[in-house]
């Protein structure tokens, strides 16, 4: 693993620290980058509240068809992401049969995000979910407590980091991702996302210039992991005292 990340380090400095720069701030670079992180935190704070919702849905609630929607919802990560591109182009495309047309929009490029990544707040939450204590929220109810107010004072401290971990993995998924978006990403230089804008540079025989703007999102993808596990280590370090 090691030898491939030197291996990119290598070419994106190729051209020197000055050539680095000028690759990671010339204005299609910063314009890729903007858009990539706008749509990974929109979708972030999207399926952080859906994914919760439907976590809570399967582990509270019992309902025909149960098992199959459960099933359904690892489908992201079974699927080869170019073909939830190209159903989400047939479902969203010019000949969509729910008549929305959002192909090659920024909405778009939210909307494959969001498919992809949801699967990582639903199965972070879940078992957080399923070990919860339910005779605490009884406890509360009982003292008068109202459902909303149980669920901002008891549950909802308990399931915030298995929120935040499954948003920080969906948000590191999101920078990198390419597969979804090849098909229904915008194909203008300004709403091109990053991993796609990278596709590009390689294409055009630029490969220092692509490794540099792959640094950058290996570097944040690298934050958000170590975030994930700083993270973990202060919530779970009453359980190991």
């Amino acid at each position: 693993m090691v030898l491939p990340l030197a291996a990119l380090l290598w070419e994106a400095k190729k051209d020197g620290a000055q050539g680095f720069w000028q690759a990671i701030s010339n204005p299609d670079a910063i314009a890729a980058l903007k858009l990539t992180f706008g749509a990974a935190i929109v979708v972030v704070l999207i399926n952080g509240v859906l994914g919760t919702i439907t976590a809570w849905v399967l582990v509270r609630d019992d309902f025909r068809g149960k098992s199959v929607v459960n099933s359904v919802i690892d489908l992201p990560f079974a699927l080869p992401t170019i073909v939830a591109g190209l159903t989400l182009l047939a479902l969203y495309g010019p000949d969509s049969p729910v008549g929305i047309h959002v192909a090659f929009t920024r909405a778009a490029i939210v909307l494959a995000l969001c498919f992809v990544t949801l699967p990582f707040v639903i199965r972070t939450v879940q078992p957080v979910l399923i070990e919860l204590d339910v005779e605490m929220e009884e406890a509360a109810r009982s003292l008068g407590a109202g459902q909303l107010t149980v669920f901002r004072r008891v549950v909802l401290p308990n399931i915030l980091p298995g929120i935040l971990s499954g948003s920080v993995l969906a948000l590191a998924r999101a920078l990198g991702e390419i597969g979804s978006l090849v098909l229904i990403a915008g194909a203008t230089v300004h709403d091109t996302v990053a991993s796609i804008y990278v596709f590009n540079l390689i294409q055009d025989g630029e490969s220092s210039d692509a490794a540099a703007v792959a640094m950058v999102l290996l570097a944040a993808a690298f934050v958000l992991l170590l975030a994930v596990g700083v993270l973990r280590f202060y919530v779970t370090r009453h359980e190991r005292a």
